[in-house]
């Protein structure tokens, strides 16, 4: 591959972060349930076809099979399956946050700067075509945590843990061209699994107090 198809390819997959990070504001300002899903369903998307362009520009094939799973389990049947929790629940806005939006899109703003300072003497140092995304990456992560801390709804919680995992893989690809495909199985097994256990859990919390507010929980007795 010639030089400049490389530099070519290298601002792709970094549009490609850039896009995903984007993905996480609109998440953040988002009060609808539905709609967030709908942003992570696309940020998904977004994630499935930079790991396909990092497979194609380098030729590691067993990318082109995390890219596909990452298509069916989280941009089809993780969203169906919190589509499905919400509707049952009849919960479609999310009223009150612990930090509200403005708020915490300056908040989301400053973690983004933080990222790229810490991540700023490190990046120089690579060597591979995806080193520039490492940034955004780290970004994503500390945006879904932030997403799990500022929201009181268990969907909103769930869809900033994933987010964080779909940082994660970005951050894998960046740093070393992806992990094993047999990790990359084993870790979409387990968050399809986690998230199924969050529909269960969601629909226990509304039975037992009427709502998924999971601030709830904090008046438990022993």
């Amino acid at each position: 591959m010639s030089l400049l198809s490389q530099q070519l390819g290298s601002q792709m997959v970094n549009l490609g972060s850039a896009l995903l990070l984007l993905t996480c504001f609109a998440i953040v300002a988002q009060r609808r349930l539905t709609a967030c899903v709908d942003m992570f369903a696309v940020q998904s998307v977004l994630l499935a076809a930079t790991a396909a362009l990092v497979a194609f520009l380098t030729g590691i094939h067993h990318i082109y099979i995390a890219a596909a799973l990452t298509v069916v389990i989280k941009a089809v049947l993780i969203p169906r399956i919190l589509k499905q929790v919400v509707e049952r629940l009849n919960v479609t806005r999310e009223l009150v946050m612990n930090v509200n939006i403005p708020a915490s899109l300056l908040i989301c703003g400053g973690l983004v700067m933080l990222a790229f300072f810490i991540t700023q003497p490190i990046i120089p140092l690579g060597f591979l075509l995806t080193r520039d995304s490492l940034a955004i990456s780290l970004a994503i992560i500390l945006i879904g945590f932030f997403t799990m801390i500022a929201r009181k709804k268990a969907v909103t919680q769930v869809i900033g843990f994933l987010v964080m995992e779909n940082g994660l893989f970005l951050g894998a690809t960046s740093a070393a061209y992806g992990m094993p495909l047999i990790v990359e199985i084993g870790v979409f097994f387990d968050v399809l699994v986690g998230a199924l256990i969050i529909g269960i859990y969601t629909h226990r919390l509304q039975d037992a107090f009427d709502s998924v507010d999971t601030t709830k929980l904090t008046t438990l007795k022993e």
